[in-house]
């Protein structure tokens, strides 16, 4: 109900906007009402928020990679040769961290195809989580010149257990519960590509 004049009142449809729909609307506006000059800094600020986190999320995804090599490497030398035995020590990891969880497992609750990696639609935070698991198990890989297979999974498995322990200390989201972004690394890498100005 909406009040009129001499107290009258009328019954009026509410619209409800998509966020897509309010940013279009506020940039066709007359910036200097002031619904629509916050409505500027709103959408500038969260345009600002999201380029943030695309670049950290560009970032953390290339030291995951890295990273992995050199995992991929201590696992090598602690026995784990076969591919079949990487992915068994891989999971362990994500078992850990993800609380039971194997890599299928995530990407089913993450909803990817099969041709989607996992760690390409991870925001920054579950992306940091994964190297700090990735860089303590090769660590500890190597620092325990740890030499059977069995082990190393145990290894990767308890690693993954404890950064989870902490996460949960800390009173913060388990990482299975993190949101998936909209934009993969892929698309955020050729969105990167198509900024840097020809030479």
């Amino acid at each position: 109900m909406i009040e009129l004049a001499k107290n009258a009142q009328r019954q009026i449809r509410s619209v409800y906007l998509s966020r897509f729909a309010c940013y279009l609307i506020v940039q066709s506006a007359d910036p200097r009402k002031e619904v629509v000059a916050l409505g500027h800094s709103y959408f500038a600020m969260q345009t600002r928020r999201q380029e943030v986190e695309d670049d950290r999320r560009l970032k953390l995804r290339a030291e995951i990679k890295e990273h992995n090599k050199g995992l991929a490497s201590a696992a090598k030398q602690a026995g784990v040769v076969q591919p079949i035995d990487y992915a068994i020590f891989q999971n362990h990891g994500y078992q850990g961290l993800y609380g039971g969880m194997k890599k299928q497992d995530i990407h089913e609750h993450k909803g990817l195809k099969k041709s989607q990696d996992i760690l390409d639609h991870m925001g920054s935070e579950e992306l940091a989580a994964n190297l700090f698991r990735a860089t303590q198990t090769e660590a500890k890989l190597r620092r325990d010149r740890i030499d059977n297979k069995a082990d190393a999974n145990k290894t990767h498995y308890e690693i993954g257990k404890k950064i989870r322990k902490t996460i949960a200390e800390f009173g913060n989201e388990m990482p299975e519960n993190l949101p998936t972004p909209q934009a993969s690394i892929k698309q955020l890498e050729s969105r990167k590509k198509k900024e840097l100005p020809a030479e």
